[in-house]
């Protein structure tokens, strides 16, 4: 389960090499309302584009895991600000939102395999649109 602390720290930290240290080569990454991407390298287009859009901690993390170790979640508060407008989503203009979120891995040879992320978009349009 440390791959998946390392990974958050990463994600908090921005950065993006530090995350893809703790993947596969085949991660699945689920997105939430979006389509499956596999592999390391649309995982990274993913976190450019985000970073670019988006800046983002997450606090309150709580993490979970099997006592097999071959499966992991978590759940936290994602604090953002809204930096670039994102194709077909409210225009950016600097809004600030705190959506509960959660993760859901699957572990393999000390990484991560899958990823699965949920949040509440509609949620997240009624803040920036707020």
């Amino acid at each position: 389960m440390d791959v998946v602390h390392r990974y958050f720290e990463a994600f908090n930290a921005g950065d993006i090499d530090g995350m893809l240290d703790c993947l596969t080569d085949d991660i699945a990454h689920h997105v939430n309302e979006g389509q499956v991407r596999t592999g390391k390298a649309l995982f990274r287009d993913f976190c450019q584009h985000m970073s670019r859009c988006y800046g983002e901690n997450l606090t309150d993390m709580v993490i979970f895991s099997a006592a097999n170790d071959t499966r992991a979640a978590a759940e936290y508060t994602v604090n953002g600000t809204y930096l670039q407008t994102d194709e077909g989503l409210p225009e950016a203009t600097g809004q600030t939102y705190q959506l509960p979120a959660g993760s859901f891995f699957d572990l393999r040879d000390g990484r991560i395999a899958r990823v699965t992320t949920y949040y509440n978009l509609a949620d997240w349009i009624r803040q920036v649109r707020a």
